[in-house]
């Protein structure tokens, strides 16, 4: 099981007793955020945020102020880039919704998707393809099909996100140990190499 810290993507400190989308709902709950709080929660440089836009991997802010979606859309590519490549994750997203600067075409919204996705990190035991599937069929039971099939694609994207930030975070802690290994002293042919 995953022991989170930080809800995933983001800086914002985790509590399980909160769920993601109570946490959410609060940050949102006096509008949209503006762009240097959007840097400041995704840990992410404003000018990787801008580029994102441009590329249309996120719809532009209309007024000044990013969206719940737009946000969640973010810490999404966020918490995957580390494992998959952005044209890897663009096309993860564009498998439930579509054209990814068009949210009209959306098989579910991306702050549901970043929901589920957090509540099957929770639910899955082990860091197993099988143990994910598990989790967000659980987790999607409820899910209302717009047609036949979005709930298995959904099932299955859910599954790649868990295993690509579970890769990603069993990565920090390798570098983590490694980090930490004391010194070991260098054998003689090791001297002799320098």
């Amino acid at each position: 099981m995953i022991e989170l810290k930080n809800l995933p993507g983001t800086t914002v400190a985790f509590d399980r007793k909160k769920d993601a989308e109570t946490i959410l709902d609060g940050l949102f709950s006096v509008g949209g955020l503006v762009f240097s709080q959007l840097s400041a929660l995704t840990g992410l440089e404003g000018y990787m945020i801008q580029n994102w836009v441009k590329r249309g991997f996120l719809t532009p802010p209309v007024g000044k102020k990013y969206t719940k979606n737009q946000f969640c859309r973010l810490i999404t590519i966020n918490l995957l880039k580390d494992s998959l490549s952005i044209p890897e994750i663009v096309g993860l997203l564009s498998y439930i919704n579509g054209q990814l600067n068009d949210e009209s075409d959306d098989m579910i919204d991306d702050s549901l998707l970043y929901i589920y996705f957090t509540r099957t990190l929770l639910l899955a035991n082990e860091e197993t393809v099988e143990s994910a599937r598990s989790a967000a069929f659980e987790v999607v039971k409820d899910f209302t099909e717009s047609e036949p099939g979005c709930r298995e694609r959904l099932v299955e994207v859910l599954c790649v996100m868990f295993i690509a930030y579970s890769s990603s975070m069993l990565r920090k802690t390798a570098k983590e140990l490694v980090k930490n290994l004391p010194a070991a002293p260098l054998s003689r042919r090791e001297e002799s190499a320098f």
